[in-house]
Protein backbone atom coordinates (compact mmCIF):
# COMPACT_ATOMS: atom_id res chain seq x y z
CA UNK A 1 0.00 0.00 0.00
CA UNK A 2 1.16 2.86 -0.99
CA UNK A 3 0.14 6.55 -0.45
CA UNK A 4 1.98 9.82 -2.42
CA UNK A 5 1.38 13.18 -0.63
CA UNK A 6 1.30 16.30 -1.96
CA UNK A 7 2.14 19.15 0.52
CA UNK A 8 3.78 22.77 0.60
CA UNK A 9 4.79 21.17 4.21
CA UNK A 10 6.28 18.08 4.16
CA UNK A 11 8.47 18.55 7.53
CA UNK A 12 5.12 17.98 8.82
CA UNK A 13 5.17 14.12 8.16
CA UNK A 14 8.36 13.52 9.77
CA UNK A 15 7.17 13.62 13.19
CA UNK A 16 3.79 12.07 12.77
CA UNK A 17 5.42 9.24 11.14
CA UNK A 18 8.10 8.31 13.89
CA UNK A 19 5.48 8.35 16.51
CA UNK A 20 3.11 6.02 18.19
CA UNK A 21 1.86 2.47 17.82
CA UNK A 22 1.43 3.34 13.94
CA UNK A 23 5.02 3.93 13.09
CA UNK A 24 5.30 0.45 13.06
CA UNK A 25 3.40 0.63 9.23
CA UNK A 26 5.08 3.34 8.03
CA UNK A 27 8.58 1.67 9.41
CA UNK A 28 7.63 -1.99 8.00
CA UNK A 29 6.52 0.12 4.83
CA UNK A 30 3.53 -1.66 5.15
CA UNK A 31 2.11 1.73 4.33
CA UNK A 32 4.21 3.08 2.37
CA UNK A 33 4.00 7.48 2.25
CA UNK A 34 5.89 9.35 -0.08
CA UNK A 35 5.98 13.23 -0.01
CA UNK A 36 6.44 15.68 -3.26
CA UNK A 37 6.37 19.32 -2.75
CA UNK A 38 4.32 21.33 -5.58
CA UNK A 39 7.03 23.76 -5.01
CA UNK A 40 9.90 21.65 -6.52
CA UNK A 41 7.78 21.14 -9.90
CA UNK A 42 6.87 24.87 -10.67
CA UNK A 43 8.59 27.95 -12.61
CA UNK A 44 10.64 30.23 -12.23
CA UNK A 45 13.23 31.98 -9.56
CA UNK A 46 10.51 32.24 -7.14
CA UNK A 47 9.18 28.91 -7.46
CA UNK A 48 5.79 30.00 -7.23
CA UNK A 49 2.78 28.41 -6.55
CA UNK A 50 -0.09 30.54 -5.42
CA UNK A 51 -1.50 33.66 -7.10
CA UNK A 52 -4.51 35.78 -6.21
CA UNK A 53 -7.97 35.16 -7.45
CA UNK A 54 -9.81 36.31 -10.49
CA UNK A 55 -12.75 38.31 -9.29
CA UNK A 56 -10.48 39.43 -6.64
CA UNK A 57 -11.01 38.71 -2.62
CA UNK A 58 -8.72 37.83 0.00
CA UNK A 59 -6.24 35.21 0.14
CA UNK A 60 -4.46 33.68 -2.32
CA UNK A 61 -5.54 30.08 -4.28
CA UNK A 62 -3.13 27.02 -5.57
CA UNK A 63 -1.86 27.16 -9.38
CA UNK A 64 -3.16 24.45 -11.25
CA UNK A 65 0.08 23.63 -13.23
CA UNK A 66 3.33 22.83 -10.23
CA UNK A 67 0.06 20.59 -8.73
CA UNK A 68 -0.50 19.00 -12.00
CA UNK A 69 3.19 18.74 -12.83
CA UNK A 70 3.54 17.49 -9.01
CA UNK A 71 0.95 14.88 -9.56
CA UNK A 72 2.33 13.69 -12.80
CA UNK A 73 5.95 12.73 -11.49
CA UNK A 74 3.94 10.76 -8.40
CA UNK A 75 2.07 8.82 -10.70
CA UNK A 76 5.00 8.36 -13.06
CA UNK A 77 6.90 7.11 -9.62
CA UNK A 78 3.91 4.63 -8.73
CA UNK A 79 4.27 3.13 -12.50
CA UNK A 80 0.26 3.44 -12.30
CA UNK A 81 -3.31 5.08 -12.07
CA UNK A 82 -4.27 5.96 -8.52
CA UNK A 83 -7.23 7.66 -6.93
CA UNK A 84 -6.57 11.43 -5.94
CA UNK A 85 -7.70 12.83 -2.85
CA UNK A 86 -8.53 16.16 -2.24
CA UNK A 87 -9.37 17.16 1.14
CA UNK A 88 -11.94 19.71 1.05
CA UNK A 89 -15.20 21.34 3.05
CA UNK A 90 -17.32 19.89 -0.02
CA UNK A 91 -16.14 16.53 0.02
CA UNK A 92 -17.71 13.34 1.68
CA UNK A 93 -17.41 12.59 5.44
CA UNK A 94 -14.77 10.45 6.39
CA UNK A 95 -16.19 7.02 8.08
CA UNK A 96 -15.09 4.16 9.17
CA UNK A 97 -16.71 2.51 6.04
CA UNK A 98 -14.29 4.27 3.98
CA UNK A 99 -11.33 4.21 6.40
CA UNK A 100 -12.14 0.05 5.95
CA UNK A 101 -12.29 0.30 2.03
CA UNK A 102 -8.44 2.45 2.09
CA UNK A 103 -7.17 0.34 4.37
CA UNK A 104 -7.51 -2.98 1.92
CA UNK A 105 -6.76 -0.90 -1.14
CA UNK A 106 -3.20 -0.04 -2.93
CA UNK A 107 -3.56 3.28 -1.82
CA UNK A 108 -4.00 6.82 -3.21
CA UNK A 109 -2.37 10.22 -4.02
CA UNK A 110 -3.38 12.82 -1.07
CA UNK A 111 -3.58 16.37 -2.51
CA UNK A 112 -3.20 19.03 0.55
CA UNK A 113 -4.80 22.11 -0.44
CA UNK A 114 -3.57 25.44 1.41
CA UNK A 115 -4.74 28.83 1.21
CA UNK A 116 -8.00 29.89 -0.20
CA UNK A 117 -8.18 26.61 -1.71
CA UNK A 118 -6.97 25.07 -4.71
CA UNK A 119 -7.61 26.15 -8.98
CA UNK A 120 -11.36 24.59 -9.74
CA UNK A 121 -9.70 23.50 -13.14
CA UNK A 122 -7.14 21.16 -11.31
CA UNK A 123 -10.25 19.44 -9.01
CA UNK A 124 -12.08 19.42 -12.21
CA UNK A 125 -9.48 17.21 -14.46
CA UNK A 126 -7.34 14.93 -11.74
CA UNK A 127 -8.89 15.12 -8.39
CA UNK A 128 -11.12 11.71 -8.30
CA UNK A 129 -12.52 11.90 -4.70
CA UNK A 130 -13.02 14.83 -2.03
CA UNK A 131 -12.80 14.22 1.61
CA UNK A 132 -13.54 16.21 4.69
CA UNK A 133 -13.36 15.62 8.12
CA UNK A 134 -16.27 17.91 9.12
CA UNK A 135 -18.02 20.76 9.01
CA UNK A 136 -15.06 22.84 9.97
CA UNK A 137 -11.90 24.47 8.23
CA UNK A 138 -8.40 23.55 8.42
CA UNK A 139 -5.73 25.42 7.79
CA UNK A 140 -4.51 23.22 4.84
CA UNK A 141 -4.89 19.21 4.02
CA UNK A 142 -2.30 17.87 6.09
CA UNK A 143 -3.44 17.01 9.22
CA UNK A 144 -6.54 15.57 7.45
CA UNK A 145 -4.12 13.93 5.46
CA UNK A 146 -2.55 12.43 8.18
CA UNK A 147 -6.02 11.59 10.02
CA UNK A 148 -6.64 9.18 7.14
CA UNK A 149 -2.93 7.99 7.26
CA UNK A 150 -3.20 6.88 11.46
CA UNK A 151 -6.87 5.57 11.04
CA UNK A 152 -5.17 3.24 7.74
CA UNK A 153 -2.29 2.00 8.91
CA UNK A 154 -3.95 1.38 12.72
CA UNK A 155 -5.61 -1.37 10.51
CA UNK A 156 -3.10 -2.92 9.08
CA UNK A 157 -1.88 -6.79 10.84
CA UNK A 158 0.53 -6.37 13.05
CA UNK A 159 0.28 -2.96 13.64
CA UNK A 160 -1.23 -2.48 17.02
CA UNK A 161 -0.02 -4.28 19.88
CA UNK A 162 -3.69 -6.24 20.13
CA UNK A 163 -4.79 -7.68 17.25
CA UNK A 164 -8.17 -7.52 18.60
CA UNK A 165 -8.03 -3.73 19.41
CA UNK A 166 -9.31 -2.28 16.67
CA UNK A 167 -11.96 -4.77 16.26
CA UNK A 168 -13.50 -3.37 19.93
CA UNK A 169 -13.23 0.53 18.24
CA UNK A 170 -16.62 2.71 18.02
CA UNK A 171 -18.22 2.06 14.70
CA UNK A 172 -16.41 -1.15 13.93
CA UNK A 173 -19.32 -3.80 12.28
CA UNK A 174 -18.22 -6.52 14.98
CA UNK A 175 -19.76 -3.82 17.64
CA UNK A 176 -22.58 -3.12 15.11
CA UNK A 177 -21.90 0.38 14.60
CA UNK A 178 -22.18 1.54 17.54
CA UNK A 179 -19.91 3.88 20.27
CA UNK A 180 -17.72 1.65 22.32
CA UNK A 181 -18.82 1.58 26.23
CA UNK A 182 -16.43 3.06 29.27
CA UNK A 183 -13.44 2.06 30.02
CA UNK A 184 -11.81 1.27 33.39
CA UNK A 185 -8.23 0.23 34.84
CA UNK A 186 -6.19 0.44 38.00
CA UNK A 187 -6.64 1.55 41.12
CA UNK A 188 -9.76 0.10 41.87
CA UNK A 189 -10.91 3.51 43.99
CA UNK A 190 -9.64 6.93 42.68
CA UNK A 191 -10.88 10.35 44.53
CA UNK A 192 -13.93 8.63 45.73
CA UNK A 193 -15.08 6.83 42.65
CA UNK A 194 -15.36 3.09 42.33
CA UNK A 195 -15.26 0.50 39.20
CA UNK A 196 -18.68 -0.72 37.57
CA UNK A 197 -19.45 -4.04 40.01
CA UNK A 198 -20.06 -5.85 36.57
CA UNK A 199 -16.46 -5.23 35.33
CA UNK A 200 -15.06 -6.80 38.77
CA UNK A 201 -17.52 -9.96 38.92
CA UNK A 202 -15.01 -12.32 36.81
CA UNK A 203 -18.64 -13.28 34.82
CA UNK A 204 -17.94 -12.64 31.19
CA UNK A 205 -21.36 -13.08 30.37
CA UNK A 206 -22.30 -10.28 32.86
CA UNK A 207 -19.33 -8.16 32.12
CA UNK A 208 -20.31 -8.21 28.15
CA UNK A 209 -23.40 -7.41 29.07
CA UNK A 210 -22.42 -4.00 30.94
CA UNK A 211 -20.34 -2.88 28.38
CA UNK A 212 -23.47 -3.49 25.48
CA UNK A 213 -25.83 -1.56 27.36
CA UNK A 214 -23.31 0.84 27.62
CA UNK A 215 -22.67 1.03 24.21
CA UNK A 216 -26.55 1.11 23.56
CA UNK A 217 -26.81 4.27 25.92
CA UNK A 218 -23.78 5.79 24.78
CA UNK A 219 -25.34 5.76 21.43
CA UNK A 220 -28.70 6.63 21.75
CA UNK A 221 -27.80 9.89 23.85
CA UNK A 222 -24.90 11.00 21.90
CA UNK A 223 -25.59 9.24 18.33
CA UNK A 224 -29.04 8.00 17.65
CA UNK A 225 -28.45 7.49 13.51
CA UNK A 226 -26.44 4.93 14.64
CA UNK A 227 -29.08 3.27 16.79
CA UNK A 228 -31.63 3.94 13.90
CA UNK A 229 -29.15 2.66 11.11
CA UNK A 230 -27.74 -0.43 13.53
CA UNK A 231 -31.94 -0.78 13.56
CA UNK A 232 -32.77 -1.14 9.80
CA UNK A 233 -30.05 -3.66 9.21
CA UNK A 234 -31.24 -6.10 11.64
CA UNK A 235 -28.25 -5.73 14.06
CA UNK A 236 -30.04 -4.79 17.65
CA UNK A 237 -32.05 -8.44 19.54
CA UNK A 238 -35.01 -8.43 21.85
CA UNK A 239 -32.62 -7.64 24.90
CA UNK A 240 -30.73 -4.92 23.35
CA UNK A 241 -34.46 -3.30 22.62
CA UNK A 242 -35.31 -3.52 25.75
CA UNK A 243 -32.24 -1.71 27.49
CA UNK A 244 -32.90 1.05 25.02
CA UNK A 245 -36.92 0.96 26.18
CA UNK A 246 -35.46 1.52 29.63
CA UNK A 247 -32.74 4.48 28.93
CA UNK A 248 -35.77 5.82 26.53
Amino acid sequence: MRFDVLTLFPELFAPFMASGVTRRAYESKQVEVVLWNPRDFAQGNYKRVDDRPFGGGPGMVMMAEPLSACLDAALAARGSSAPVVLFSPIGETLRHEAVERWSASEGAVLVCGRYEGVDQRFIDTRVTHQVSLGDFVLSGGEIAAMALLDAVARLQPGVLGDEASHVQDSFNPSLDGLLDCPHYTRPEQWNGQGVPAPLLSGHHVQIERWRRDQRLAITAARRPDLIAAARAAGRLSKADEVVLKKKL
